[in-house]
């Protein structure tokens, strides 16, 4: 059940009740691919950094270990030590971003691995099937994610094939007996009518939640954000709004405001492997040898694992001597910060001050406000 509690314009403040837990948002969900953040970070870490929603990949996870593996050993939450809600995707950004190695036909894409080169087939039955097999709490539609740019005729052939792909999600659903929450996604492209037509189309469905994709795929923010403007509306406001693949914090703000509710983004994990981490002041490279004498935290207004022990002087060590630990410290950090600035999100919708507090802090990062 999904329930809006307090809205300010735009911007909204929900919870969803799943049977793995109650997920309170605006959210970001802390991805970890293979049933683990990249960085050496588990899911015993993931309470203390204040994570709500584990991510993970259908794609992956069918490559290796397989879901017949994971659903011997007790589904994905027991299999990885997390008992909150999980989510999938369905696998289908993985299998297009294979480019020469897949082929799109109707019943689904024949793909080659990209671990052993096996032809493997996915459709929507397939993505349904291995899902329920591993036991995720939401599971997403198997949808094509078109690149960008590309032509209007192919983004129309690529919505009309997404959406009766969307159909066969539900019905193999229903065949399995599913309980799992599943979402829709709508694509277009940057073509604002393909879009809104899309919205409404899969909204007729009525599904538990509803998800944007296709953005943050090389189109600007500003194009990113005249997408949501036109789309948002034109999705349920009682049901669960994720915007897929974004992003930075200033983009989750953005979007925050334009009625989005759900995120994910393999950025902060990344940037943080690479010694960049976020601050309440802004970014900054952990391997510049200015931090060599350091005795800061990363940062004083942090109270993640790493600001609670470690000083930069001391990362940037790590970083020089090639320890892993700098690696996972600066990763705890990044995900603790992006939990923290959810939550503040939250906070400031409930207190009627989220445009306030939004304007603040893009100032304080010293980014333009949109």
């Amino acid at each position: 059940m999904y329930t809006v509690l307090s809205t300010q314009n735009q911007a909204k403040r929900a919870q969803l009740v799943t049977p793995h837990g109650t997920i309170e948002t605006p959210v970001f969900m802390n991805v970890a691919t293979l049933a683990a953040i990249k960085g050496a970070v588990s899911a015993i870490d993931l309470k203390e950094i204040g994570c709500q929603v584990a991510l993970c990949n259908t794609y992956h996870l069918h490559l290796r270990p397989g879901e017949s593996i994971i659903r011997e050993l007790g589904g994905l939450g027991s299999f990885m030590a997390w008992d909150g809600p999980t989510l999938t995707d369905s696998g289908g950004f993985q299998v297009f971003s294979l480019g020469a190695l897949r082929k799109i036909k109707e019943e689904g894409v024949y793909f080659s691995s990209h671990i052993d080169g096996r032809k493997i087939f996915m459709g929507p039955e397939e993505s349904m099937s291995i899902q329920a097999a591993i036991g995720a709490t939401i599971v997403m539609a198997f949808d094509e994610c078109p690149p960008h740019p590309a032509e209007r005729s192919y983004i129309i052939d690529s919505v009309n094939r997404t959406t009766r792909w969307l159909h066969r999600c539900e019905k193999q659903m229903e065949i399995l007996g599913s309980n799992q929450l599943l979402f829709g996604i709508n694509q277009g492209g940057i073509y604002e009518d393909l879009r809104i037509e899309h919205a409404k189309t899969i909204s007729e469905m009525s599904l538990p939640g509803y998800a944007i994709g296709g953005l943050a795929v090389g189109e600007t923010h500003s194009e990113m954000y005249r997408i949501l403007e036109c789309v948002v509306p034109h999705l349920p406001r009682n049901k669960p709004t994720y915007l897929m693949g974004v992003g930075t914090p200033e983009n989750l703000l953005e979007a925050v405001a334009r009625g989005i509710d759900f995120f994910d983004c393999v950025l902060p994990a990344r940037n943080g492997r690479h010694g960049h981490v976020f601050t309440s002041h802004g970014k900054i490279n952990l391997h510049n040898a200015c931090h060599k004498l350091d005795n800061n935290p990363i940062d004083t207004n942090c109270g993640c694992p790493a600001c609670n022990y470690f000083s930069r002087a001391y990362i940037w060590h790590l970083f020089k001597a090639k320890e892993m630990l700098a690696m996972r410290l600066c990763v705890l950090h990044n995900l603790y910060f992006y939990n923290k600035l959810m939550a503040d999100i939250r906070n400031a919708i409930d207190e009627n001050r989220f445009e306030t507090f939004k304007a603040n802090k893009l100032e304080q990062w010293n980014i333009a406000r949109l």
